[in-house]
């Protein structure tokens, strides 16, 4: 069970073979490495299973290799053009998840260098197109762990700067509190191979810009998103997770979100966002025992609000109406300029 969705383990992988599992997505949202929050999204978890799919089966068309199979209808497996009503289960291919160990308060990696095969890679691949306002990658290039150039610039980018190459970043995956990586670091604790680390960065520019290019027609700018690998039972990079949904990406339309990212601009405004950010401060493995209050629960019609794009998004995507009666983007788009619910 994650924070956003739950996995059944039909069989589960061994050292030697992977598994089958399910994802249940839920109508449930986390953010800023809280956990469940306290609402639930009518829709979310239907809208983002169809959507990954939709792009699963889109990469694998480029020869892309994935752990995805297919949707559950009526307990049988589909693919999405076979769909007849939205599903929130996704049958996927399941390989072992390796944590690192603890010592003194860091994490350690050393036994993934020893893993032969079917394992979840411990990292997360970010691609960026956009820098937007408040990006982590201005602060880095401040403090010197980035350079222009690292990103395809000769001087520094000023805030909404756009690339034309997606800049490939990481982060990690399996630690409390997700922490940037230099190229480097990522591929000492990846375990992979140096050819199968190049081979990842290749994978993630390719899957990013099928997705930029399908939002593209449909008047979506996707700014950045995020994937997760692993190596199969004989040892091939394989696209895992689920892939371009709003919750794995950036999405704007006419400069408004497309994503959770709404219920961020609401909470950062409140003294529960500021109480995070101390804690996280002070100490980053156990930053949630410091914060003493919670996350105040969202009102109807925001909640409406932000359900409506969720379902909107997939329609869009997938070009079939799931969801009867969801507003378009453009009626989305209005409803955030009079309602005011992205101002500051």
């Amino acid at each position: 069970m994650g924070s956003v969705k739950d996995i059944e383990i039909v069989k589960a992988p061994t050292e030697t073979s992977t598994g089958t599992g399910r994802f249940h997505f839920s109508d449930r949202y986390s953010v800023f490495d809280w956990g469940e929050m306290p609402d639930l999204i009518p829709g979310k978890g239907k809208a983002l299973c169809i959507i990954s799919a939709f792009f699963f089966e889109e990469v694998e068309k480029h020869g892309i290799s994935t752990h995805y199979r297919g949707i559950i209808e009526n307990n049988k497996l589909k693919k999405l053009s076979d769909l007849r009503e939205p599903s929130n289960i996704m049958e996927i291919e399941l390989v072992r998840v390796v944590h690192p160990d603890k010592k003194e308060g860091k994490y350690e990696y050393l036994k993934f260098r020893k893993l032969p095969s079917n394992f979840l890679i411990p990292l997360e691949v970010i691609y960026r197109y956009v820098l937007p306002e408040g990006s982590s990658v201005f602060k880095r290039l401040k403090e010197g762990k980035l350079t222009p150039s690292d990103i395809g610039f000769q001087k520094m980018p000023e805030i909404g700067a756009r690339l034309k190459k997606a800049f490939i970043d990481f982060s990690t995956k399996l630690e409390e509190t997700d922490r940037y990586l230099s190229k480097e670091q990522a591929l000492q604790i990846s375990g992979l191979k140096e050819e199968e680390f190049l081979e990842i960065i290749d994978v993630s520019i390719k899957v990013a810009e099928i997705i930029k290019n399908r939002l593209a027609e449909i008047e979506i700018d996707n700014e950045d998103g995020k994937f997760e690998f692993a190596l199969s039972e004989k040892r091939k990079i394989m696209l895992v997770d689920s892939v371009g949904t709003p919750d794995e990406c950036r999405f704007t339309y006419r400069g408004i979100p497309l994503s959770k990212e709404v219920a961020r601009v609401y909470y950062r405004k409140t003294p529960w966002y500021h109480e995070i950010e101390d804690a996280k401060k002070k100490d980053v493995l156990k930053w949630k025992s410091l914060v003493k209050s919670t996350p105040e629960p969202l009102s109807d019609k925001f909640l409406t609000f932000i359900s409506n794009i969720y379902r909107s998004v997939a329609t869009a995507i997938t070009g079939r109406e799931f969801f009867k009666g969801s507003p378009s983007l453009a009626e989305i788009y209005q409803e955030a300029l009079e309602k005011k619910y992205l101002s500051s």
